[in-house]
């Protein structure tokens, strides 16, 4: 899988990320806006850690 993450600003002039795919699809997003670009980048080391053998659960 070919994936970046993209750090931007929001219209609010929020901190936001989300995780692309090279196909173009959002594949994740921060799902709230940050006050500071350092909050919205530990939001990303966050995932990248915490989630990358996570499990599939199904509910």
């Amino acid at each position: 899988m070919g994936a970046e993450f993209q750090l931007f600003t929001d219209a609010g002039g929020k901190y936001r990320w989300r995780l692309v795919h090279d196909n173009g699809n959002i594949i994740a997003d921060s799902g709230e806006g940050y006050a500071s670009k350092q909050k919205a980048e530990q939001g990303i080391e966050s995932v990248k850690a915490n989630a990358p053998d996570a499990p599939v659960v199904e509910e």
